[in-house]
């Protein structure tokens, strides 16, 4: 880690989501995977989900291609999963690192107020408000929609402590995703996800696994309600994960069918954000994700 050495850090979650969140503004640093899965390993290392660092979009590919259409872009969360992997995006690490950049001086965001994004799931905006922030997350989509179509269902998925395999829908909120809908709590508190579920078939670059209960009744007053675990792609399972909560609802509202509210709070083991579909008349409706984002220790890596 020695191109690391020294540099600033602070530590961050949103719903239990952990991360450890670095300023490289101007890309001066190079983050080697070695070096993400040395910091997050969570007996030798400081311990986190990921690690996102904060540059300008300017300085990296991904982000001078949002910049030509979305100038306001000025940063550019640049995620990297616990094995050292990159990633397209993570609901929950955006807005954490929104909060980063607002502790570092960064950028000034009263509440109300929003700010534009860039990630490598195009260009997300987050809105402040006085319990955390919202993000639009743009649209989602089926990523095996001809099957989804046909059969409400587009694969299988095995995991430890389920005895047979399960249905389930692959969704894409600028990232992979798999939901499986189960009956009962106690058969989400049942499964096991040290290892990766098993998908058939597999997203081309592999998905995170949502296994969800909806509530009974499902909706009140108006909204619906799901309880989720996860095991996310080059991390395995986490408190939450923002992008699989929004699958999630997608998901169960598309199985709901007609008359499904637009409203979803999702609970997950680090606590509870809300899910909102959003009509657009230019386009496919957007997900917006609200939910708190904490920091909870700075430090210097050694």
């Amino acid at each position: 880690m020695s191109a690391l050495a020294g540099l600033p850090f602070a530590k961050g979650h949103g719903t239990g989501n952990d991360f450890i969140l670095v300023s490289d503004p101007d890309g001066a640093r190079e983050i080697a995977p070695a070096a993400v899965a040395a910091l997050c390993d969570r007996h030798r290392g400081i311990g986190a989900d990921g690690l996102i660092r904060a540059i300008r979009s300017d300085r990296l590919p991904e982000g001078r291609a949002l910049l030509a259409s979305e100038p306001a872009a000025e940063w550019f969360m640049d995620y990297r999963n616990g094995d050292g992997s990159v990633s397209e995006m993570c609901g929950n690490g955006v807005r954490v690192f929104v909060h980063f950049l607002i502790d570092q001086g960064l950028v000034q965001l009263a509440e109300g107020q929003s700010l534009t994004i860039g990630t490598r799931a195009g260009v997300k905006v987050v809105s402040r408000s006085a319990n955390g922030y919202a993000v639009d997350m743009g649209p989602w989509t089926f990523i095996f929609p001809d099957h989804a179509a046909a059969k409400s269902m587009d694969s299988v998925v095995q995991a430890d402590g389920l005895e047979v395999p399960r249905p389930a829908l692959s969704i894409s909120m600028g990232n992979p995703h798999t939901v499986v809908a189960l009956a009962e709590l106690a058969e989400l508190a049942a499964t096991k996800l040290y290892e990766a579920p098993q998908v058939q078939p597999l997203p081309e670059h592999g998905t995170n696994v949502e296994f969800v209960v909806p509530a009974d009744p499902l909706v009140v007053d108006g909204a619906g309600s799901i309880t989720m675990r996860v095991h996310e792609r080059g991390v395995g399972e986490t408190q939450s994960c923002g992008t699989g909560a929004c699958a999630a609802a997608a998901a169960i509202r598309y199985w709901a069918g007609a008359g499904a509210p637009d409203d979803w709070q999702v609970k997950v083991p680090g606590g509870v954000v809300r899910v909102r579909f959003l009509p657009r008349a230019d386009g496919p409706e957007h997900v917006e994700l609200s939910g708190p984002a904490v920091l909870v220790a700075r430090g210097s890596i050694a």
